[in-house]
């Protein structure tokens, strides 16, 4: 938390169910501003507002969850969320972001698809938050990520950006390095190990039992 209060790019390993979410929930709250937008505390007539935050996930499942808990933690401010990811009509999603929502929380492949119609004004992101980046290499989402990554503004004009994930193989680690910009590097636990807490098991069934 004190590194992304510092404005460091973080790359961060850490087993399931460590308090990833709450450790880039919480400096993202505490970054923007008590009002939710700049324009606000102005006198100036305000501009268009625009999304200050994005959070990228694998899942639709992960990515409601995420934004569940920036609700929650952001009940008592005017700061927006909203969570954008596939499987269900896009009429909502795309309001909240011609809105200018202050925190995106988003699926790549449900945001390629607003960005395509034009829906999504990423050029005011601030922080880029990638969760469970693992998770989006394995189920190939790393093309979308990058071809998001390439329309924000760059690290070079202070977009922070903080990786984290369950497990850290040297693939995600060569990407991680790749898009941020000299990041610290933080793990708690084992690097590439499942969590202690869950227990593996393997069962083998014939194919006519598969159902029951």
């Amino acid at each position: 938390i004190r590194l992304a209060l510092d404005g460091t790019d973080l790359i961060a390993c850490a087993e399931t169910g460590t308090g990833k979410t709450a450790a880039f929930v919480v400096p993202t709250l505490q970054r923007l501003p008590a009002d939710g937008t700049a324009a606000a505390a102005s006198a100036e007539p305000a501009a268009p507002p625009k999304s200050r935050v994005l959070v990228l996930a694998p899942t639709r499942e992960l990515a409601v969850q995420i934004e569940d808990e920036i609700h929650g933690l952001a009940y008592h401010t005017n700061i927006s969320s909203a969570a954008v990811y596939g499987g269900v009509e896009m009429g909502m999603q795309e309001r909240a972001l011609k809105a200018g929502v202050d925190i995106i929380v988003a699926t790549p492949g449900r945001l390629m698809d607003h960005m395509r119609q034009q829906n999504a004004d990423l050029s005011g992101i601030e922080l880029l938050v990638l969760d469970e980046a693992d998770r989006m290499m394995d189920m190939g989402f790393w093309p979308d990520v990058r071809r998001i990554i390439a329309t924000l503004p760059s690290s070079t004009s202070g977009r922070q950006t903080l990786l984290f994930s369950a497990t850290m193989p040297d693939e995600v680690v060569h990407d991680a390095l790749e898009i941020t910009r000299n990041a610290k590097y933080v793990q708690v636990g084992q690097r590439s190990a499942p969590a202690k807490s869950i227990t593996h098991r393997v069962e083998s069934v014939a194919a006519s039992q598969k159902v029951e």
